[in-house]
């Protein structure tokens, strides 16, 4: 077959992240001037529209109709009045009315169970339906922001540790750099082989957090995840003398049907592990479920709330508002994106990212923040630029930097993968950060400043690192 023409191209070929900066800036900035409201009894979402033909004076009669109660002129005074959407505020962005920001009340006394709680499965089906995203009127629709009512948010269980919980347990003070570790191979290895991944990792102190890769299943017949964890918690008792007293968590996958992962949660901990890790993305509910099957428990699992997949929903949802309510629903763990020179390597990045980041930290009450684990291509030639991020903003208690194949596929002179040169490395870039030798750099030329200044203080390990995580920009 031939070649589309240009004019097919260019109406198919679609720069979604050029556009959602735009949109976003305009969001953020059109928000700061005129915040969604607060409405009590009620949950807030505010959307923005292009509608084909609609007003979005007009819109929320259809959305209370498909959303909520199913009537378009309920009584006055009725149960079915108390029970439909309302208009809370409109932002048009021009003159015909159709394009901008709506904010849309929904009422709890449709949603609320009787102890005052609700779910985030109950929020999202509710606020974003098919009213929203599946009616052709709806040109372009995203979810942009919920307010949720204090005595709501205080039924959700949050994480059961948090950032400061977590280095409690472990022994982790505030201002101590955290890491963790993603086993590699991530898939194709039997209990024997994560033994062995553990071991070659577990006796440095660097390391708060390992965790298996979302790749390796839990229940295969020649890797079963509690015969795993067994030997994973074997290996780490062997090397806690090399730790100095520093605890450290260790997270199993327990993916499956939503009937599987209780069980298999439940068979991890009881084989020793003290931390779970899945993706909730598509499997909504699940990160509630496991709180709720493990709070009564004397140490509940700390919670890695993988966000794979997450991406499908950011084109329809905003970021901050799924990472928000897996914090509700309890993670203690949720990956952002590291600061870098250059092109973003993951999403998020720009004003996503510190949305995103806000969202997992910022105060509720009676929820615990979430710690923000910088990853996706964090490396010894960035790691510098978020020390300084995460100084310079006041949250280095709340970060972890998690890195895999920088710890673990870094060679030897040999040519075999070994982790102690690239945690040794790591060590290496601390000092630098700590001797604030490079405060003062550009970002664009960082990474030539590092590796000058590695090569003149003869950090070995941190120079092949380097020179092998950027081949062709370092000799």
């Amino acid at each position: 077959m031939g070649y589309l023409d240009s004019t097919t191209l260019e109406q198919i070929r679609d720069d979604f992240d050029a556009r959602e900066v735009i949109l976003r800036r305009v969001i953020t900035d059109r928000l700061a001037e005129t915040p969604a409201p607060n409405v009590p009894d009620h949950i807030v979402a505010t959307y923005y529209f292009t509608f084909r033909t609609l007003t979005l004076e007009k819109a929320v009669e259809e959305i209370s109709y498909h959303a909520t109660s199913g009537i378009k002129h309920p009584p006055k005074g009725s149960l079915l009045e108390a029970c439909s959407a309302r208009q809370a505020g409109v932002d048009p962005f021009d003159a015909s009315g159709r394009v901008g920001l709506l904010h849309v009340a929904f009422p709890l006394k449709m949603m609320r169970q009787p102890d005052g709680h609700l779910t985030s499965c109950d929020i999202l089906h509710t606020v974003a339906g098919a009213v929203i995203f599946d009616m052709y009127e709806n040109q372009d629709a995203r979810l942009v922001s919920l307010q949720i009512p204090e005595d709501v948010l205080r039924t959700f269980p949050g994480p059961a540790y948090g950032p400061l919980g977590i280095r409690k347990q472990t022994g982790f003070a505030a201002d101590q750099p955290a890491f963790g570790t993603i086993l590699k191979p991530t898939a194709g290895i039997t209990a024997d082989d994560v033994e062995r991944l553990v071991e070659e990792v577990a006796g440095h102190p660097l390391l708060m957090f390992i965790k298996e890769d979302e790749d390796l299943y839990p229940n295969l017949d020649y890797s079963p995840v509690a015969e795993r964890t067994r030997r994973a918690l074997k290996a780490i008792e062997r090397v806690r003398s090399q730790r100095g007293g520093l605890g450290l968590v260790y997270a199993p996958h327990v993916t499956g049907a939503p009937n599987e992962i209780v069980e298999t949660v439940h068979a991890a901990i009881e084989a020793g592990a003290s931390g779970v890790m899945f993706s909730q993305t598509y499997a909504g509910g699940t990160v509630r479920m496991v709180r709720e099957a493990t709070k009564h428990l004397p140490k509940p699992p700390a919670i890695y709330g993988h966000n794979a997949g997450i991406g499908v929903y950011t084109r329809s949802i905003g970021r901050e508002v799924i990472d928000f309510l897996a914090r509700l629903d309890g993670i203690d763990f949720r990956q952002t994106g590291p600061v870098r020179p250059g092109a973003p390597f993951i999403r998020p990045y720009g004003q996503e990212w510190e949305a995103s980041e806000h969202a997992l930290t910022k105060p509720v009450p009676g929820i615990n923040p979430t710690m923000i684990t910088r990853a996706g291509a964090l490396d010894q030639g960035n790691l510098i630029l978020n020390l300084q991020d995460i100084e310079a903003r006041g949250i280095a208690q709340n970060v972890l930097f998690l890195a895999g194949s920088a710890i673990n596929t870094i060679k030897d002179a040999q040519g075999k993968a070994d982790p102690r040169i690239g945690l040794e490395a790591m060590l290496q870039t601390i000092d630098i950060h700590r001797s604030g030798e490079l405060r003062d750099t550009p970002i664009e030329e960082h990474l030539a400043a590092l590796v000058a200044l590695a090569q003149r203080k003869k950090y070995g390990a941190l120079t092949e690192a380097l020179k092998q995580r950027y081949p062709g920009k370092v000799s």
